[in-house]
């Protein structure tokens, strides 16, 4: 789950879409009632998306930790990035916040949620 508004968040799930030829990745906003939902019961801001959600099975990853676990999947080199896991995951994670402070700014916001195109479609919630 990531924020729908966000041009960075849109790129990476832009970015993960092309390299997860399986389809094993679903994605949905973060501004989506299901989501708010989860928001408010792992009592995480439903306003200031500052992170994305990772959800396998019945559990929650968020942050550095969520994204790793998806590189992990990738096709290509990309899972090689996994071996991030052993950095500290306060380091890890003020490298992540440094990033989530900055995305509108480096690469603006959309007015409205993304809308998935028709082939895309079955790969969002």
């Amino acid at each position: 789950m990531f924020d729908g508004v966000c041009n960075w968040c849109n790129a990476w799930v832009n970015f993960a879409i092309g390299r997860d030829p399986h389809g094993r990745f679903k994605f949905g906003t973060l501004q989506s009632e299901q989501a708010q939902q989860i928001l408010k019961d792992l009592q995480l801001s439903t306003e200031d998306f500052a992170t994305f959600l990772l959800l396998e099975q019945t559990r929650v990853f968020t942050k550095s930790t969520a994204a790793l676990r998806v590189v992990r999947h990738l096709s290509g080199f990309w899972p090689l990035l996994y071996i991030g896991i052993v950095i500290p995951r306060p380091i890890r994670d003020g490298f992540y916040d440094y990033i989530a402070r900055r995305r509108h700014k480096w690469m603006g916001k959309a007015d409205t949620c993304r809308i998935p195109s028709p082939d895309q479609r079955e790969r969002f919630v």
